[in-house]
């Protein structure tokens, strides 16, 4: 029951002795703080409505979105120029392409940089801009693991110094040339760890070598944590994604970054939320990032924006680790187009480069798992996702690129294609 015991009322007949002058007056205050704690609420960025804290984000290093795919000319088999053709009819302005340690630098005093002039030159003919992802190691730089079973795909420096000067020497020499640098892949797998358990204070060293190398040749150089990849385990093969990313702030790694690298592989349809993920798990979703997202968030970090360096929809029938959550073609392509339009509608500023993955590699087979995850094929052939992410929409800053038909002379290599930049 109300207690009204302590109350006082006035009776009405006080109340309507009250000059009426003063009355307005008192109602056209409240009315006056009413309409200032509306445009308060209207003009000041709040957490609580903004989860991410996009607004935080007003130096953004890459125009959100900028569209790149991840492709695979460095061996050139006849293929390369074919495929830059093909990603600049998508209009897409970016390439994601690894620049091999072990290709550049393939023992502590040989250098090649044949194929990367040559490369960066091509790519620069057709108006493409470049990130570059470091990875790849020689053996000479890992004498303690000298040999390594094939499921092992990299392995990390045993002096992170030899890494800087790596990362150091491709940066002077293509200063002003290339836009961003990737350093390293998945380090919160074993497989890419050397088959050793992941270990972010590890990986915040090599990543402080490098970049602070890359800064020293080439000041005006991105700098791309490494994708972490989406992953439930939790032992000596593989840590989660959100659990490695809060030790790497813990290390403080984003002293060392422009940008937080992430994967979104698509486990499921762009919608669906991360609690909505397969058998429970938020990992299992496309809109991942954004639990990583509020990780920067609570550290502090939210001014800083995040890169998507892969994201994808494989088709794989043969490989019972994937073939559970693959999709149709038609699906790969509705549901690609469908990823970068939620971006672009929910995740700018905070997300900038979205990649996708991938224009084929010629060497890929069936029994190779990326072969399945591709827009193209590698015998020269493009798939109905390619076409769909070709002629969607692009919205990049203010700028807005409209779908085109796919038999418009644009789409079909008859004329111009401006990427979205």
């Amino acid at each position: 029951m109300t207690d009204v015991s302590a109350r006082t009322f006035e009776p009405e007949s006080a109340a309507a002795e009250k000059p009426v002058m003063v009355r307005i007056l008192s109602r056209a205050a409240r009315w006056m703080a009413l309409a200032v704690g509306v445009v308060l609420l209207l003009t000041v960025p709040m957490s609580f409505s903004d989860p991410f804290m996009g607004f935080a984000v007003t130096e953004p290093p890459f125009v959100p979105l900028t569209y790149s795919i991840q492709t695979f000319l460095w061996w050139d088999t006849g293929s390369a120029g074919l495929h830059m053709d093909w990603v600049q009819r998508m209009a897409f302005s970016h390439v994601k392409q690894t620049f091999a340690w072990k290709d550049i630098q393939p023992e502590p005093d040989v250098w090649h940089f044949e194929r990367a002039d040559q490369l960066l030159a091509a790519l620069e003919d057709k108006n493409l801009r470049v990130v570059a992802r470091l990875t790849d190691a020689p053996h000479w730089a890992h004498p303690s693991l000298p040999d390594y079973p094939a499921e092992i795909v990299d392995v990390p420096p045993d002096d992170v110094q030899d890494f800087a000067i790596y990362c150091g020497t491709l940066a002077s020499r293509y200063a002003g040339r290339i836009d961003a640098y990737q350093v390293w892949n998945e380090p919160n797998l074993a497989r890419e760890w050397g088959g050793r358990t992941p270990d972010a204070s590890s990986y915040v060293a090599l990543l402080g070598a490098c970049s602070e190398a890359i800064r020293a040749a080439d000041p005006g150089a991105i700098i791309i944590s490494a994708g972490l990849a989406p992953t439930g385990n939790y032992d000596a093969n593989a840590l989660p994604d959100d659990v490695y990313l809060q030790q790497m702030y813990d290390q403080g790694f984003q002293q060392y970054v422009d940008v937080v690298g992430a994967h979104a592989p698509g486990y499921s349809p762009p919608a669906v939320p991360p609690e909505d993920g397969v058998g429970g798990y938020r990992f299992f979703t496309f809109r991942r990032p954004e639990d990583l997202r509020r990780i920067m968030v609570r550290n502090g970090d939210a001014a800083r924006q995040m890169a998507i360096l892969e994201t994808g929809y494989t088709t794989d029938p043969i490989h019972e680790s994937m073939a559970w959550f693959a999709v149709s073609e038609p699906d790969q392509a509705r549901y690609l187009v469908e990823a970068y339009t939620f971006a672009a509608e929910h995740w700018r500023p905070w997300v900038g480069l979205m990649s996708a993955i991938y224009i084929a590699d010629t060497q890929w087979m069936p029994e190779n798992e990326e072969y399945w995850w591709a827009v193209t094929t590698p015998e020269g052939y493009t798939r109905p996702a390619y076409i769909e992410l070709a002629n969607m929409a692009k919205f990049c800053g203010d700028h807005m690129l409209p779908p085109r038909v796919p038999d418009s002379a644009e789409a079909l290599g008859l004329a111009p294609v401006y990427p979205c930049s």
